[in-house]
C-alpha cells in the first residue's frame, strides 16, 4: 500500500502529529480524528490533493453501488474514472502551483475506511519527496478529468446520488455556506 502526503513545503524531514486547523463534526468516539495525527492518502485517492492547499474542489468517483443513471448524469460520456470540479479564479493558481509528494511508509498508519484516508498517531518520517510542477497533467495522468465552473455551489446535489463525492476547502468557494 502507497501512502502520500501533499505539502507545498520541500523541506519536510519528519512529519509530527498535529490537530486538525479546522475541526469537524465527529461521530461519538472518532472525535479524536480532530487531535494530533498524520494524515495520509492513499495512491489510488491522491487525486484529491493535487491542486494548491486551499483550493477549493469537489471531486466525483464511481463506487460499486453507482448506478448507470448517476455515472450518465454527472460523468457523461467521459471514461475518466474521476471528475474534479474547480472554479475559474483558481486556473492560475493550480496551474501556477508546485507541490511536493512525500511517499510515506504504511506501518505506522490506520485505514480509516474512508476515501482512502489514513492516519498515524507518532511522528513519521518520508521515505522520499517527489516535486510535481504541473498539476493539470498530474491530474490527467491519474484519469481525471478537470472541469472549471464559476461556483461549486450547483454541484450540492451530488451528495444525494450513488457516487462518492469529496468536497474540499469548500468554506473557500464562492456562495457556500
Amino acid at each position: 500500500m502507497q501512502l502520500y502526503h501533499f505539502s507545498d513545503d520541500p523541506g519536510i524531514a519528519v512529519f509530527e502529529p498535529r490537530p486538525v486547523r479546522v475541526p469537524s463534526a465527529r461521530p461519538p468516539g472518532r472525535e479524536w480524528l480532530n487531535g494530533p495525527l498524520v494524515w495520509a492518502i492513499e495512491a489510488d485517492w491522491q487525486a484529491m490533493y493535487l491542486f494548491p492547499r486551499d483550493c477549493p474542489r469537489i471531486l466525483l468517483f464511481p463506487r460499486a453501488d453507482t448506478t448507470a443513471a448517476d455515472r450518465t448524469a454527472w460523468f457523461g460520456a467521459s471514461p475518466a474514472r474521476a471528475l474534479a470540479y474547480v472554479e475559474w479564479d483558481w486556473l492560475e493558481p493550480l496551474r501556477a502551483a508546485t507541490l511536493c509528494r512525500y511517499a510515506l511508509p504504511s506501518a505506522p498508519f490506520e485505514d480509516l475506511d474512508d476515501a482512502g484516508m489514513w492516519v498515524a498517531r507518532e511522528a513519521v518520517t518520508p521515505l522520499a519527496c517527489e516535486t510535481l510542477n504541473n498539476l493539470p497533467a498530474a491530474l490527467r495522468e491519474a484519469g481525471v478529468e478537470l472541469r472549471l465552473t464559476e461556483t461549486l455551489t450547483h454541484l450540492r446535489p451530488v451528495w444525494d446520488t450513488t457516487l462518492h463525492a469529496s468536497g474540499i476547502r469548500l468554506r473557500h468557494a464562492k456562495d457556500w455556506t
